[in-house]
């Protein structure tokens, strides 16, 4: 069941006047205890605001030096310190080396 604000406001004052437990009053007044001790909570209002949260932009510690292959439309940054081994098996892949 549904309470007009009125119709709470009422129950409140009644129930403040009586000294009772919220609980103990809405069971003894037939009304829903959690609904009734629901009401009995201040109402706390939700601000909506926007809380700023700063960027922060990292920068590399050091940027390693790189070569750039491309065949067709694949493009493969290879970093300078590479091994020879590595370096290898990217060429095998890329179908330059037998």
């Amino acid at each position: 069941m549904r309470y007009s604000a009125e119709e709470k406001a009422m129950w409140l004052e009644d129930w403040k006047q009586s000294g009772k437990k919220a609980w103990t009053y809405a069971k003894e007044n037939g009304l829903k205890a959690q609904t009734f001790v629901n009401w009995t909570k201040p109402k706390v209002k939700a601000e909506q605001s926007l809380i700023e949260i700063p960027a922060k932009i990292f920068q590399p510690v050091h940027r390693v030096q790189e070569i750039l292959i491309e065949k067709e439309e694949v493009k493969i940054y290879i970093p300078l310190t590479i091994c020879v081994d590595e370096l290898s098996v990217i060429f095998k892949a890329l179908g330059a080396v037998q």
